[in-house]
């Protein structure tokens, strides 16, 4: 499976590189794009769930690095408070 490397910005300005396991990412987030923090958050969640799922269907276990991925962008975004956007800056 094609790891994928995707890069935030946060609200407050700092940018930081994420993981997926998958390439399904693509199909949830678009570079250049401004999302609200539930709009990112349910995203990342599905994309990255869905990925752990292919995972296990190939290997026959989760991919832990995926659920670790989620939960970190999940405790970020905690610090944040609506309005505020989370902007996809790239996709490789």
């Amino acid at each position: 499976m094609p790891e994928t490397r995707f890069t935030v910005r946060w609200p407050d300005g700092r940018t930081e590189e994420l993981y997926s396991p998958s390439t399904v990412i693509r199909d949830h987030l678009s570079a250049g794009t401004a999302y609200p923090l539930e709009e990112f958050t349910a995203r990342c969640r599905t994309a990255l769930e869905q990925a752990s799922l292919r995972v296990e269907a190939k290997y026959g276990f989760r991919c832990t690095s995926a659920d670790a991925q989620l939960a970190q962008i999940e405790r970020t975004l905690r610090s944040f408070s609506p309005p505020a956007d989370v902007v996809c800056l790239t996709i490789s």
